[in-house]
């Protein structure tokens, strides 16, 4: 039991200094802007110094020994207090400015660079996380870190030059009354790092209550028709004000505990007051000097209540930094731009599975690929049927090399795809899927999706390729046809058209299918289909498809059951073979 308790308490001070140093990682964000902001910080310093030359003055101009006068009669130290009020609110002024600029070209640097990062990222990293708490992280903690690097840092600064300078005059001036009112502020400065360290774990708790309401929302807002469908908007109410109570009720308890705190403090500084006043007076200072006293020690209990609270809330932007450095941590995709692809990584669309074995990173005991292996000759058209389960989508997923097999070799013109760079690789292919994505902008948008920089004629023709140009003509706007958010303002037969043209648009060496004619009517599925023939002349096809009478014409029918291949062969020779998997399932399907 000893050395349970033991091991939580030596690792803490190490966890610190981690965050700590990662917490500074983001200075090499501020480092193009360094001069601005080392401006900024000489404006903080000589604004905080001047703000301690306040109390000095204020003792002067009520000292009855002050008889020094100019200007016309007025006390010289008045004249000196309004000059040093004046320069401290211009450095202020320019401190401020200076900051905010550094602040907001350094957060558009770290947004960039964590949206750059995110979108690297490889698939089984957003398979463990979800939207809402990814667009969350570059949303609530960047806005975050903005508070800290604009008024906290500063803020930080300010009252650590106060306290430091404030307690080097007093000790200066008056040893003895220093060392009295010196004797409660360690108590203060313990307290402080108690209840910071204390109160982090509440704003962390309640970030992650925020970014889960997010997630509810970011769900809700995209699967809207589904919502609507079973009549579930108060049950997605009700699953939204759970997330947003818990997170209320961490705020209060954590509020609870900052107000307690915030309390004591100020009871504290009052409490010290009275004492110092009363030392005072018992050790014969003059009024005027007492004054001074007092309000350095005020400054300084001020700056020290003040510490505690700018402390949280450094401790907040700690949490909120080590979220986002979480992502950066991760490693990405090895992905390159694409302006040509040399001679000696053009596909020719020879594809070859050698003993594919797969399980996805998320599920280790669940195998979805078992010591699969098929070849496919350039042009080739070929079909992959089987059950759902079966391991069709698995291979679409280890063609993109979104995953990489467990065990076993896919190769490509009889390469290892691994020595083809990732970017290149997945620029030669093209994905016509079953349920279509498309941007919320226009037709023209989405098509050129294909190939960014086409012209006009080139999206045109794509269109009419994809038997899409005669709809889309009939659009008020033609191409500038909004589609709204996923296409809803466009049927499954369109929306399905325009992935076929994005793909014509990208002209791949390698065109995927994945049951892109199975939720469509008769008369869609006609165009889709006659548009789908057209795309697959002259290029290795793989097709994945449950309606058996799309694949009729493959070169070859590959038939998968449980993760591995049971069957192969045309279509006819296929229902030729009694008991087999593909003669059922036809059986099945033209018998009805």
């Amino acid at each position: 039991m000893q050395n349970d308790t033991n091991t939580p308490a030596q690792a803490k001070p190490a966890l610190k200094m981690a965050s700590l140093k990662k917490s500074f990682r983001l200075f090499r964000y501020v480092k193009p802007y360094w001069p601005q902001f080392g401006l900024g910080l000489i404006f903080l310093l000589i604004s905080s110094l001047a703000g301690l030359a306040f109390p000095k003055l204020l003792g002067q101009l009520v000292s009855p020994d002050s008889k020094d006068t100019m200007f016309h009669g007025f006390n010289q130290a008045a004249v000196v207090l309004v000059a040093v009020l004046i320069a401290q609110s211009v450095f202020s002024f320019f401190r401020i400015v200076l900051f905010v600029n550094v602040t907001e070209k350094t957060l558009a640097t770290l947004r960039q660079t964590v949206y750059s990062h995110l979108i690297k990222l490889p698939m089984k990293f957003f398979l463990e996380r979800r939207v809402g708490e990814l667009s969350s992280r570059i949303s609530a903690d960047i806005s975050s870190l903005q508070e800290t690097f604009t008024t906290t840092l500063a803020e930080f600064i300010r009252q650590v030059i106060i306290i430091v300078g404030g307690v080097i005059i007093l000790v200066v001036t008056a040893p003895k009354l220093t060392v009295f009112m010196l004797a409660i502020l360690p108590l203060m400065m313990l307290l402080a790092v108690f209840f910071g360290k204390f109160i982090r774990k509440f704003s962390k708790q309640v970030q992650e209550q925020v970014a889960a309401s997010n997630t509810v929302v970011e769900e809700t807002l995209a699967g809207i028709l589904n919502v609507k469908a079973f009549a579930n908007e108060f049950f997605e109410i009700n699953r939204y004000k759970t997330r947003t109570n818990e997170a209320a009720r961490i705020g209060i308890k954590g509020g609870k505990y900052r107000g307690a705190f915030s309390s004591f403090i100020i009871l504290g500084i009052f409490g010290a007051l009275v004492a110092v006043i009363w030392r005072g007076v018992s050790l014969g200072m003059p009024p005027a000097e007492l004054l001074t006293f007092v309000l350095y020690s005020v400054f300084i209990g001020g700056s020290v209540a003040g510490l505690a609270e700018v402390y949280t809330n450094l401790q907040k932007s700690i949490g909120a930094t080590e979220h986002l450095l979480e992502i950066i941590d991760e490693p990405t995709e090895e992905l390159t731009p694409v302006t040509s692809i040399p001679p000696e990584n053009q596909l020719d669309g020879a594809i070859s599975f050698k003993n594919i074995s797969f399980h996805y990173p998320s599920r280790p005991d669940l195998k979805i690929m078992d010591d699969v292996s098929f070849d496919v000759s350039p042009d080739q058209k070929v079909a992959l049927v089987g059950p759902s389960g079966a391991g069709k989508s698995t291979i679409v997923s280890l063609l993109l090399r979104l995953y990489d097999p467990v065990s076993g070799e896919i190769d490509f013109d009889g390469r290892p795809g691994k020595s083809i760079p990732l970017s290149e690789l997945r620029s030669q292919m093209a994905v016509v899927p079953q349920d279509v994505f498309l941007f919320g902008g226009t037709i023209r948008e989405n098509i050129a999706y294909g190939r960014p920089g086409a012209t006009d004629a080139e999206l045109e023709e794509a269109a009419r390729k994809a038997n899409a140009w005669e709809f889309i003509q009939r659009f008020p706007q033609g191409m500038d046809t909004v589609v709204g958010e996923r296409g809803i303002q466009l049927s499954g037969g369109q929306r399905q058209r325009i992935a076929i043209a994005r793909a014509v648009l990208k002209n791949p060496r390698i065109l995927i299918l994945d049951e892109a004619t199975s939720a469509l009517d008769s008369e869609s599925e006609k165009l889709v289909q006659d548009a789908l023939d057209k795309l697959m002349e002259g290029r290795t096809s793989i097709v994945i498809a449950h309606r058996l009478a799309t694949v009729r014409e493959s070169d070859k029918i590959i038939v998968l059951d449980k993760g591995r291949i049971v069957e192969a062969g045309t279509h006819w020779e296929l229902i030729e073979v009694e008991g087999g998997l593909y003669k059922s399932l036809s059986d099945m399907q033209f018998s009805s």
